[in-house]
């Protein structure tokens, strides 16, 4: 009994494991309906995680379009192509670099038969891609096979085939252990070619798991968003509409009152004004455009124009060009109403006073600060950038409240706050390039090719240093001669030196700090850069021998043509010295391509999640033995086993850090080295 029990626990607690890897955002139901005598339906209901989106049909090259195929067809004919219904939403996909149409929260997929007379038997499958902003599963089919009796107008059988209960599995389930198991040695048993190779398709997530495997973390970016508003909040602090109301704010207040706590209070209460007031201004893009709106964004065409317009706007005002300032009338309104009222209203309405008046400098920080966050597909982003905004504009008003003496030594207004507005509009120069690459992509203008870019770039942060060596001047700028501070001659120096570095990737150059900002490489028309890694096998079972006759670790490389953070890695990752020497000369590299198309000799029935699924392609065999062996579905995903599918070290995803790989592949043969 106790025997039992502990078994019990184990397999649930593997299941628990797997769960931590294998994702499951979309789940299908799939139903046959009879919409006359001789017409039939089948239709696929998915519903869909937050965050994700299953693709719309016929997309071309890019991602895995929603296709209805039909392996056996008896008693009926198909009628016109797979229908998608529902609300489709139409973008720019950066990872993809084309135009998409796809589904968020559900999506329905309808195919028309015309049945010809008699019994009829149809089987077969819709397969469909799903993708999130970080990953994407590979192609999945949803399986189904329907029967009916007697003549065309027969009713349909509702009973035949697996399928026809309505229910089917349209994302890859989490495999319990003894599913796993079986699905491993069916799987085995069909696609080796050697009895000894049994053993390559053996589960080894629990192994993973001892190794240090652990679930995927959180999306950090909201931490990100915080940082980059706080930073801007500090940039503000110095510009010349800020700075010099710090000391008259605060002695006001220290004034206002003959009691000290009374007067620290008030600043308090003027610090927590600001960070609602901006909060506020957060939240209310969020309510304006929507939620969805707010995900659609970031890779919409037209908006991605009119962001780079306004970024330009901005930075020709930070030059001098003109001033960017809200109509006086509400200012001296807010500042009269202030006056007339008392208590905590009063400092409110002074607080948004500051926020008129300043706006002329705070409003192209705020204004880049939002277009950033709006288009990082986050709902609560604007307000989390507003938050760290204000906390940074804040935060001198409160910290001189109470220690007032602190003031006597703040550096006097002048003319290096205009160096940070110039420098300032430089930088939204540079942003606003990175707005306008993605419009041009989206309509194939190919204006803004990756070395067209990067030579503006150059161009810009070239300028940019010698401005703060003084070689170039604005209109609001101090006339005579300039004297470089220390802190503006090293400023200088890194923007010299970062457009110096950007000049090799005119030839090809990988230029792994921009990768984020630059088009893709695609893009280059004059390419010299030819390190790259390349797999010395494409089929496990082969790899897996050669690796035994060599006596080498393995290195899994679970990818797909259309993974754009696969291309990421071995960009950004692979290409350095150190990683591409463990690859090329420790390992023997097998990339698995889990969308490749290239049917199977014969097609594989495997169990899976209690359910019978077919591999029909190779990209399903290798898509399988990720899911059922190493209990993961998302790419990229590299894992490290010996020459006897054992894992060397927990698996590793998509993660720019080097070093991290270096430790990753190293460690790996470390635990090989131990083995022997």
């Amino acid at each position: 009994m106790m025997k039992k029990i502990f078994s019990t626990l184990l397999l649930l607690g593997v299941a628990m494991l797997l769960r931590a890897q294998i994702q499951e955002p979309v789940k299908f139901t799939t139903e046959l309906k009879q919409t006359s005598a001789t017409e039939l339906q089948v239709v696929f209901s998915a519903t869909i995680d937050a965050g994700w989106h299953v693709y719309s049909t016929e997309l071309g090259d890019g991602p895995t379009s929603a296709t209805f195929q039909a392996t056996v067809l008896k008693g009926a004919t198909l009628k016109g192509k797979l229908r998608a219904e529902g609300k489709e939403h139409k973008a720019y996909d950066e990872m993809f670099g084309m135009q998409v149409r796809y589904f968020e929260m559900s999506a329905r997929f309808v195919q028309e038969l015309t049945l010809t007379g008699g019994p009829y038997e149809v089987e077969g499958y819709l397969e469909y891609g799903a993708c999130n902003d970080e990953n994407c599963l590979p192609p999945t089919k949803v399986d189904f096979r329907y029967t009916g009796g007697g003549d065309a107008g027969a009713a349909v059988d509702a009973a035949a085939g697996p399928a026809a209960s309505g229910v089917a599995t349209g994302a890859s389930g989490v495999v319990s252990a003894a599913e796993a198991a079986d699905g491993a040695e069916a799987a085995a048993a069909s696609v080796s070619s050697a009895a000894g190779d049994v053993d390559l398709w053996r589960p080894v997530i629990t192994e993973l798991h001892q190794l240090g495997e652990e679930t995927p973390q959180g999306d950090l970016s909201w931490l990100y968003i915080f940082c980059m508003g706080f930073v801007g909040g500090l940039l503000a602090l110095f510009t010349p509409c800020v700075w010099p109301i710090i000391p008259m704010t605060v002695s006001f207040f220290l004034k206002r009152t003959k009691d000290k706590k009374k007067g620290i209070r008030d600043a308090w209460t003027y610090g927590a004004s600001i960070v609602v007031i901006y909060v506020t201004l957060g939240l209310a893009i969020t309510l304006l455009f929507g939620a969805s709106a707010l995900n659609a964004l970031s890779t919409n065409a037209i908006f991605n124009i009119l962001f780079c317009l306004m970024l330009v706007v901005f930075a020709a005002s930070f030059f001098g060009a003109f001033e960017i300032t809200l109509p006086s009338r509400w200012s001296n309104a807010v500042d009269s109403k202030a006056e007339a009222t008392s208590g905590l209203l009063s400092i409110f309405l002074m607080a948004f006073t500051l926020s008129l008046v300043s706006f002329s400098c705070t409003g192209p920080i705020v204004g880049f600060l939002l277009v950033e966050v709006s288009t990082s597909g986050s709902v609560v982003a604007p307000a989390i950038g507003m938050l760290g905004f204000a906390l940074a504009l804040a935060l001198p008003f409160t910290l001189f409240a109470l220690f007032p003496s602190w003031l006597k030594s703040m550096p006097k207004s002048g003319g290096w706050m205009n160096v940070i507005k110039v420098s300032l509009g430089f930088l939204e120069l540079a942003f606003a390039l990175k707005f306008l690459s993605v419009a041009d992509l989206a309509y194939g203008w190919r204006l803004l090719d990756r070395e067209t870019f990067l030579a503006l770039w150059i161009t810009i942060f070239g300028l940019l240093g010698f401005y703060l060596l003084g070689k170039i001047k604005f209109p609001h700028d101090d006339d005579g001669e300039v004297k470089i501070s220390v802190p503006r001659f090293f400023l200088a120096l890194a923007s010299l030196a970062f457009a110096l570095y950007m000049i090799p990737g005119l030839w090809g150059a990988p230029l792994k700090a921009v990768s984020a900002f630059a088009p893709p490489m695609q893009t280059q028309d004059f390419n010299l850069y030819k390190n790259e890694v390349h797999a010395q096998y494409t089929d496990y079972e082969e790899g897996m021998a050669y690796a035994r006759r060599v006596g080498k670790p393995v290195m899994l490389d679970f990818t797909g043509y259309g993974c754009v953070n696969c291309r990421k890695m071995e960009l950004a990752v692979w290409t350095d010295p150190k990683v591409s020497d463990l690859i090329q000369n420790e390992y023997v590299l097998i990339t698995l391509y889990v969308d490749e198309k290239t049917p199977l000799a014969a097609p594989i029935e495997v169990e899976e999640n209690g359910k019978q699924r077919i591999l029909r392609t190779v990209g399903d065999k290798w898509s399988y033995l990720q899911r059922v062996k190493f209990g993961a579905n998302a790419q990229p995903f590299y894992v490290l086993i010996d020459n006897a599918g054992n894992p060397l070290n927990k698996s590793y995803s998509f993660n720019e850090d080097i070093p991290a790989y270096v430790d990753f592949l190293s460690t790996g043969l470390k635990n090989f080295s131990a083995r022997k």
